[in-house]
This record gives C-alpha cells, structure tokens and sequence, in this order.
C-alpha cells in the first residue's frame, strides 16, 4: 500500500496510520504530539483511582487519563497474543516496566498512547527514513526509552534542544525552580543508511566583516588569519 500524494488525512492518526499507509513508504516523520497545554501545572502523576499519590512531579496540565482505552492499548502492547507479533519484545518490557515503576497514571496513559503509535511509524519508515519527536523534559526521557526500545539504542541520531525563550523565572509567581527555557527534539534513524543532507546558510554580512578582514587581491575572496598551532604542540 502507496500513501496517495497531495492528500491530508482527517482523524486519529493510528487509524489512519494502520488503514492507510504502508510498510516502508514514508521517508521522513516530524511529530508534535499535545503534550503541554501551557494552561496550567497540574500533578500528572496523579494516582487514577483518585487518590492521591507519592510519586508527584509538577508538570504541564495534559488531556492523559487512563481509560479503558488505554487500558486495551496497553494489553495489545504487552500481550503477544494480541498484537501478533507486530510489537517488539523490547517495547513490551519497556511498557510493562515503566508501568510497574511510574505507576497507572496519566504519564503512563500518554506514554502508552504515544508508543503504539510510534510502533506504526517505525513500521511506515523507508529504510532510509528518519523521525523527529518534538516534546518537552516532562516526558522526553521516557519517549527515550520507548524510541531506543522501538529503532534500536544505535538509531538514536541527536537530541536537539530548542530554546523557546529568554533566560527568565517565574520567582515573582512563587516558583520554587529554575526558568523553564526549552523543548526537546529527538532525532532517530530507520537505519545507519539514513538520508543526511547537511543544512549550511551563509554568515552575516556583519560576522564576515568583523571577523574575515583579509582580502585576496585577485579573487576578491575574504579570509581570516589563525594560529595554527595544535594543542599540546610545541
């Protein structure tokens, strides 16, 4: 199955994931799943039942609840019988773990909901292909889990940090932690025969004229002068 070109697909994306695209057709994934509301902190390691629970961290108020939804999607990721072998084991005992080890809250619910898609993917990557996941420290270093359990440890690529804002804290508000400065990309590869094209924009006229000063007569070409002298060398 060939994903029809110049379409947008309208609805759950695992939906359309399964029903329309097929094994190795797609070279590149950007996502940037809902994952902080900017509303609101909120404890989003809330215990479901509604009591309270002592693994508490402050994070951003997200739409996550465990469900019966979710509850399923958990038993197909855990349970071979169910999903017939299109789950790797790796992920089934990253999901069992993280589940014993965080508890069944809404991280668990979001981590559960975001895996069995990144499953599906993985599944529609060209051998060539590459995914970003756009997240912020809330969640990044479980993704991390789940993505080394689903590409492989040697996939990972980068971790690439986006400052989304000046150095700032919240102090005046009553925070008790350092300003809240960046978003997390990470970057995984299909395979080490990933498609690279390496991105290049020219300096600032101001950079060039302040640091390559030197001119070649003939060519017009700037350059600039630097010791050449290795580390450590005499």
């Amino acid at each position: 199955m060939v994903p029809a070109t110049n379409h947008l697909y309208y609805g759950d994306n695992l939906d359309i994931l399964r029903r329309y695209i097929g094994d190795g057709s797609i070279d590149l994934v950007y996502l940037d799943p809902p994952f902080n509301s900017n509303r609101a902190y909120n404890v989003i390691f809330k215990d479901e039942s509604g009591r309270g629970s002592d693994a508490q961290i402050e994070a951003f108020d997200d739409t996550w609840h465990w469900s019966p939804s979710v509850d399923a999607t958990y038993g197909y990721l855990t349970n071979t019988a169910r999903h017939g072998g299109r789950v790797p084991d790796d992920v089934s005992a990253i999901i069992g773990a993280l589940r014993r080890g965080i508890g069944t809250n809404q991280m668990m619910a979001y981590l559960v909901e975001m895996t069995v898609r990144l499953v599906e993917l993985h599944r529609v990557l060209k051998p060539t292909g590459s995914l970003y996941l756009h997240c912020d420290p809330t969640a990044s270093h479980y993704l991390k889990l789940v993505l080394d359990a689903i590409f492989g440890p040697r996939n990972f690529v980068n971790e690439i940090v986006w400052k989304r804002q000046t150095s700032h804290n919240d102090a005046a508000q009553g925070a008790k932690h350092f300003g809240r400065l960046q978003d997390v990309l990470l970057f995984y590869a299909k395979g080490p025969g990933y498609v690279w094209e390496q991105p290049y924009r020219a300096y600032d006229p101001e950079y060039v004229e302040a640091f390559y000063r030197q001119v070649e007569p003939d060519t017009g070409r700037r350059f600039t002068l630097s010791d050449i002298t290795a580390p450590g060398g005499t």
